[in-house]
């Protein structure tokens, strides 16, 4: 049995749920962060949203089945509240997603979380003007170094896919980076 499977029975196990929802949070929650915060961009937000994703994690891990690997599953809930995330925010400010994701993108140059530099921000600003699931192939594959195969897992559809996505989100970058400021 492998240390995933053990730890998902642990999970399921009243006695020692506790202690594997710990493991479960030290092992993922920084990947997991990450993740998120490449979605909705604000540290804050992100912590919310990465919390979200722990709370359903525990509180749906009776419903996990093992049919996928467990991180896999965890990123597909993670993305989801991300994306849920944005749209009640986008939908409490009254504005579109684009344009929420152009105001996060510019509220990036001010936040004391982000390292990032100038090229860095011109990056997150192209990311930006991508559609939804180009910008979560992109940021899987490029910043995680995910396979397509885990991507295909998490966002439940197919490599072909993906390869398409990813493929029309580099070009996009590529033509956005060269413009002139």
């Amino acid at each position: 049995m492998s240390a995933e499977e053990t730890l998902v029975l642990e999970l399921k196990d009243k006695a020692t749920q506790s202690k594997a929802f710990e493991v479960l949070v030290n092992t993922y929650k920084e990947r997991l962060y990450w993740h998120i915060r490449r979605i909705v961009l604000d540290h804050d937000d992100a912590d919310d949203v990465l919390q979200n994703t722990f709370i359903k994690v525990y509180r749906s891990i009776d419903g996990f089945k093992g049919e996928s690997k467990l991180y896999s599953w965890m990123y597909r809930i993670g993305t989801n509240e991300a994306l849920t995330f944005l749209k009640q925010k986008s939908r409490k400010l009254g504005v579109s997603n684009e344009e929420l994701q152009q105001s996060l993108v510019e509220n990036l140059e001010s936040d004391v979380y982000f390292e990032g530099d100038a090229i860095q921000l011109k990056l997150q600003k192209a990311l930006a003007t991508l559609p939804e699931k180009q910008k979560l192939v992109f940021n899987m594959k490029y910043f995680q170094e995910m396979k397509y195969e885990e991507i295909s897992q998490i966002l439940e559809t197919s490599v072909g896919g993906l390869k398409a996505s990813y493929h029309l989100a580099v070009k996009k970058i590529e033509s956005y980076l060269t413009e002139p400021d």
